[in-house]
């Protein structure tokens, strides 16, 4: 076993305990080279997913990203938004699997750390309940839940 790589920009990952549901956590990477921050994120998931034996995605190269925005649900059915196809990847390990709703890397800061911390049902202040972002990032995680749910009721 190799020592893990250290990072200039922490991985920004965020798992629920227990896993095993939906939706298990978020990454948001950096840039939109997926492939280059892959192992990264391999090496943090090592230790509560154990050794890494495989990894899904449910898009395609050439599939657009999703839009993530803070803008009403009236706004976003102009835009022809679509909160049924998230990206979620499957990160199987050899001690447990994760299902992380990938978000964007362009997402604006506010709302990705909102989608971190939904998607890993960790607490959010009362206050910040009330702001765009929370109501954004709890519609694409019900979203994203709800499309990994029936993916696996589909592949079941």
């Amino acid at each position: 076993m190799r020592a893990p790589r250290r990072t200039a920009s922490p991985v920004r990952l965020t798992l629920s305990t227990p896993l095993g549901g939906d939706i298990d956590g978020a990454w948001w990477p950096r840039t939109g080279s997926l492939a280059g921050e892959l192992p990264e994120l391999i090496d943090v998931l090592h230790t509560p997913l154990g050794e890494i034996v495989d990894i899904t995605i449910n898009w395609s190269a050439t599939s657009g990203a999703p839009l993530m925005v803070t803008q009403s649900s009236a706004a976003l059915l102009k835009m022809r938004w679509n909160d049924s196809r998230q990206r979620i990847m499957v990160v199987v390990g050899k001690l447990a699997s994760a299902r992380l709703l990938v978000i964007p890397h362009m997402t604006t800061p506010q709302l990705g750390m909102m989608v971190l911390r939904r998607a890993a049902d960790m607490s959010v202040s009362v206050a910040d309940q009330d702001s765009a972002e929370y109501q954004a990032a709890d519609r694409l995680v019900k979203a994203a839940a709800a499309q990994s749910a029936a993916d696996t009721a589909r592949t079941s």
